[in-house]
């Protein structure tokens, strides 16, 4: 989909095409109000400017809409292709991760989110030990930093993914 697409596309049509970036409902629709882009980086912009406005139950959505690290889930391409750590993950790792997002889960009430996109399972998995520790109030804050930072890498696949 080219830039040009995306600014065309009516309002419901662009909503729903946000959503692959995001799955907070009010992001996508705010997104689809802001059209037109004149670039990826002004998209971007105006992607975190709306994402830092929103607030718990928006971010919660969102996190919401992403499978747990190491998990399959269909229809997730975005999110196994951010995961191609895991592919080289160890029985132990994998058992770790596991066991520690069901913990964090628990503990927070939502899953780890983590921009995975170049970081390998025991990567993930300090992240993780290291996170689960937080208050909550500062681990929702970088959770919320984390998806913003999937969501900026996602908008530039959407621009390279077919229309």
């Amino acid at each position: 989909m080219t830039l040009d697409e995306l600014n065309r596309l009516d309002s419901s049509a662009a909503a729903s095409t946000f959503m692959r970036c995001c799955g907070a409902t009010a992001w996508a629709a705010a997104m689809a109000a802001a059209r037109p882009f004149r670039s990826l980086d002004a998209m971007r912009e105006r992607a975190g400017e709306i994402w830092a406005s929103l607030g718990r139950r928006d971010w919660l959505e969102a996190f919401a809409a992403h499978p747990k690290i190491g998990e399959r889930r269909a229809g997730a391409a975005w999110s196994t292709a951010e995961q191609s750590g895991m592919a080289s993950a160890t029985d132990d790792v994998t058992t770790g991760l596991a066991a520690r997002n069901r913990e964090y889960e628990r503990r927070f009430g939502y899953i780890f989110i983590v921009c995975a996109t170049g970081r390998s399972a025991g990567e993930m998995l300090a992240l993780l030990d290291a996170r689960i520790t937080n208050d909550p109030d500062r681990e929702l804050a970088i959770a919320a930093e984390e998806q913003r930072r999937i969501t900026a890498l996602r908008l530039a696949k959407l621009l390279d993914a077919p229309a």
